[in-house]
C-alpha cells in the first residue's frame, strides 16, 4: 500500500507540474527569442521567489505569535517549570548550625536597628502673669495684641 502510495503521489505531482509549466520548446528558436524567453523566466522566477519569502515571513511571524501565545496560556495556568535542584550533601551538625545562627539573629534584632533621636520639645518659658498683666493695661496693651495678630 505505501508503494502504491508513493506512486500515487509522484503521478499527482508530475501531472500538476505539466499543467502549471508548460514543456519549453527551444528548438528552431533564434538567439532574440532565446533571450526574451530567459527575460521571461527571470520574471516569473523573481515573483515566485517574492512570493515564497512572503509566505516564509508569514509562517514564522505566524510560529512566533503561536509560541508567544501558547507561553501565556502555560504562564496563565500556572504549571510552571520547576528546575532541577542539585542533591548537597550536608551533616546533622551543619544544619544545626545553621539553625542555631538563625536563631541567634531573630534575638538581636534590635542591635541592627537604626537610632533615632527625638526633637526635644520646646517648652515656654514661664513669666510672672502680673508683669504681664501690667504690660498688657490700657492702652498700649491692646496695640500690642493688634501688631501682634498682624
Amino acid at each position: 500500500m505505501l508503494v502504491t502510495e508513493k506512486e500515487e503521489k509522484k503521478r499527482e505531482r508530475e501531472k500538476t507540474l505539466n499543467e502549471r509549466v508548460p514543456p519549453l520548446q527551444l528548438s528552431g528558436l533564434s538567439m532574440q527569442e532565446l533571450q526574451e524567453l530567459c527575460k521571461e523566466l527571470h520574471r516569473k522566477i523573481d515573483v515566485v521567489d517574492e512570493a515564497r519569502y512572503d509566505l516564509e515571513v508569514k509562517v514564522a511571524k505566524n510560529e512566533k505569535e503561536i509560541q508567544n501565545l501558547n507561553q501565556k496560556i502555560f504562564e496563565l495556568k500556572g504549571k510552571m517549570k520547576r528546575p532541577n535542584l542539585k542533591r548537597v550533601k550536608v551533616s546533622a551538625d551543619a544544619m544545626l548550625g545553621a539553625l542555631d545562627s538563625k536563631l541567634k539573629k531573630s534575638n538581636d534584632f534590635k542591635v541592627n536597628l537604626k537610632t533615632v533621636k527625638k526633637e526635644e520639645e520646646r517648652k515656654e518659658e514661664v513669666t510672672d502673669w502680673r508683669k504681664n498683666v501690667e504690660a498688657m493695661s490700657g492702652m498700649e496693651g491692646r496695640k500690642k495684641l493688634f501688631d501682634a495678630a498682624q
